[in-house]
């Protein structure tokens, strides 16, 4: 019998991960939680229920639901929430698609999301709830903090550092051996030929750094609450 999962998220990040658990046919999907909308509540979304928000967890580990992951893009809020989960009990699950090209040995943290088309080379490590998505491409001996977005075909270069809940957005080019910072947002398109300092907005070819972002993450001033779904 397969063990129950919920997936906290119910917008375009979680219809990703649905497919890829659906694939792996490891879970049960139990249903989806949404923080953001509970007018959704009992509505059906991607072939299972909203069951409400985090008023849910409670219930759900009652129902003999033992996994969860974070199916959303702001990357401090998954990590919070993740963190949540874990204290309720939950075990942190990943989703790994089957279209992935990973190199034997590469660490990936609990709550962490491999979309299709991804290559991960030998020597790199995921830390938890990190986000890779559709066709980037990560080089050997790079290690990626907790809580990365890294955005469909960014390429890494060897020995980069991401840290801590950084993110690098679609098509951006990251050279060999350099940091982003903690917080920090690379731009979509972006050639990184020089590190970049925590909590900074950089883009351009090549990269400068634009602004701060105030040690949050830039899509939270998006946003009207605190548990927002992106």
């Amino acid at each position: 019998m397969r063990e129950k999962l919920a997936i906290w998220g119910a917008a375009s990040q979680a219809l990703i991960v649905a497919d890829i658990i659906r694939l792996r046919d490891q879970y049960e999907i139990a249903g989806f939680l949404d923080n953001v909308n509970p007018e959704r509540a009992r509505t059906t979304f991607c072939g299972a229920s909203i069951l409400g928000g985090e008023e849910q967890l409670d219930d759900l580990r009652q129902r003999g639901v033992t996994h969860l992951i974070c199916a959303f893009g702001i990357n401090r809020i998954r990590l919070q929430l993740a963190q949540l989960a874990h204290d309720k009990g939950f075990q942190l699950a990943s989703a790994i698609h089957p279209a992935t090209a990973i190199a034997s040995g590469v660490p990936i943290g609990a709550g962490t999301v491999v979309m299709a088309g991804v290559v991960i080379n030998p020597g790199t490590r995921l830390g938890t709830s990190v986000v890779v998505s559709a066709n980037a491409s990560i080089q050997h001996e790079c290690a990626i903090e907790d809580g990365v977005w890294i955005n469909t075909a960014a390429i890494l270069g060897g020995r980069v550092t991401v840290e801590r809940a950084a993110t690098i957005e679609m098509g951006a080019c990251i050279a060999g051996e350099l940091r982003i910072g903690a917080g920090s947002v690379v731009g979509a398109g972006s050639l990184v030929l020089h590190d970049v300092p925590d909590n900074v907005l950089a883009y351009g070819a090549p990269a400068k750094v634009i602004r701060g972002i105030a040690g949050h993450d830039y899509r939270f001033s998006r946003m009207t609450r605190a548990l927002a779904d992106h």
